[in-house]
């Protein structure tokens, strides 16, 4: 094999795990080699993901403040309508300058790009197969896994990839459909649900739990699930779906004890599984666990020697920030030898209306283990900010804990919290009490004085309440 065909990493997925680590390994020196099997660099997130679905949330968003919030700011509309055409379209132009910026990262950063499927043939060595079945072979000192996830589905589900499909499909929708049956009340089933209900469809959401939003502080998804149907769409608790499929011009879902469901699509939005297909893992000994996730330690290196993993396809949430910093961390434990991401402190965000974020722990966790905590929480209904903005729904909660004070969760619900939860995630990061964030000053009026009150209310002195 030829020295220029040969890396110090080959980096296998170009999402944003992949690229952001070969970003960081360039800069550190490494010849950096990065394959991606899609036309698009940047992963499901970019391509068909995050970025795309926050795109028509937000034009959704301004459709229906426009239709039903304008008139209490003084605001009167006649005539709206929208055009979901060009709607799509803004949404694909985002995608593409957003693709084509990771490509100029890749030149700017003299990352070598490969086009094709990767696969790991022994160690030290990468196959990479273009869509024209040729192969070219790649020599690579350290071999990165970051490949992604996909949509998993259930038994019965007869996925047509159209009208019964994924989130790729619910982002693409010709016309709104009059009946949409989301499958699914997490993260995504809720974002594209709310997107199509304020477009105009009947959204009814099937949820095998008893609760929406698994993992998410109970208190927090209560009140998100009473926001959510006051908004109109319909929940179906505690359902176990048997059976979804194209019958026609429309679809029919099976649910145990109950009539069928006819709807125009199905959006299944069950959770992803890692992608490990056809990688030649067992070329190098990596076997899968139980949920076919890549088993990593604390420095992301697999079982085999100089082969590391990344992202969706090791434990922990399938966030794309989370693949990003356990990129960076990667790439900077193959340069110099140390690289860290802190578990405890990844936060995560649904971008409904209203946003819904959180990091650390939720008083379920920490009830089960044993950790003595005191809670704090303000509602965003006395903060001047939001009563100016009209948006006054939901609240933060500080959790801390009973003996240090350390802020060991913040669970948010309320007008742009994904914005707000970064100063949580900076204090907890730093060791923060709840009292440190109380003696921080916070600007007025801003939404962020809910957090510094939610943290003097753990000590019961919240001041305007």
């Amino acid at each position: 094999m030829s020295a220029e065909n040969h890396y110090d990493l080959v980096v296998i997925g170009a999402g944003p795990g992949g690229y952001i680590a070969a970003i960081r390994a360039a800069q550190l020196g490494l010849r950096t080699a990065c394959i991606e099997k899609e036309p698009e660099l940047g992963g499901t997130c970019l391509r068909v993901g995050c970025i795309p679905s926050k795109a028509l949330l937000e034009s959704s968003f301004l459709y229906a403040e426009a239709s039903h919030g304008f008139s209490a700011h003084g605001i009167e509309t006649s005539g709206l309508r929208f055009d979901l055409d060009k709607m799509l379209a803004r949404k694909s132009k985002i995608v593409k300058d957003l693709t084509g910026g990771v490509r100029g990262l890749f030149k700017k950063h003299k990352i070598t790009e490969y086009s094709g499927h990767g696969r790991i043939d022994g160690p030290g060595r990468v196959i990479v197969k273009a869509k024209d079945g040729s192969e070219q072979a790649l020599g690579a000192t350290n071999i990165l896994i970051a490949t992604g996830s996909e949509v998993s589905t259930l038994p019965g589900i007869e996925m047509d990839w159209d009208y019964v499909g994924g989130s790729t499909e619910a982002l693409s929708y010709p016309e709104v459909p009059k009946h949409l049956v989301v499958i699914g009340a997490g993260v995504i089933g809720l974002e594209l649900g709310s997107v199509w209900k304020r477009l105009g469809a009947k959204v009814t959401v099937l949820e095998y739990l008893p609760r929406i939003l698994p993992g998410v502080d109970a208190d927090i998804a209560k009140r998100a699930l009473a926001l959510f149907r006051r908004q109109g769409l319909e929940f179906e608790l505690g359902v176990k779906v048997t059976g979804a499929r194209r019958n026609g011009d429309h679809c029919v879902v099976e649910a145990e004890g109950r009539e069928p469901i006819h709807a125009d699509r199905v959006l299944v939005s069950v959770g992803r599984r890692p992608y490990t297909e056809g990688l030649g893992l067992e070329t190098v000994g990596i076997t899968l666990d139980r949920r076919g996730r890549i088993t990593v330690d604390d420095h992301l290196r697999t079982s085999a020697p100089n082969v590391y993993a990344i992202g969706d396809v090791i434990p922990g949430p399938m966030l794309a920030h989370k693949a990003e910093d356990e990129g960076v961390a990667c790439a900077e434990i193959i340069a110099t030898g140390y690289g860290h991401v802190n578990p405890d402190t990844i936060p995560g965000v649904v971008y409904t209306e209203p946003e819904i974020a959180w990091v650390g722990k939720t008083e379920e966790e920490l009830k089960e283990a044993g950790i003595p905590y005191r809670a704090g929480s303000f509602p965003f209904a006395a903060n001047a900010r939001a009563k100016a903005l009209g948006q006054t729904d939901g609240l933060v909660k500080v959790l801390a804990h009973a003996e240090t004070d350390r802020v060991l969760g913040v669970h948010m619900i309320g007008p742009k919290v994904g914005e707000l939860i970064g100063e949580a995630v900076a204090a907890m990061e730093f060791g923060a009490s709840a009292e440190d964030i109380a003696r921080t000053c916070h600007a007025h009026p801003t939404l962020s004085e809910v957090l510094k009150e939610a943290a003097l209310a753990v000590d019961g002195r919240e001041l305007n309440r």
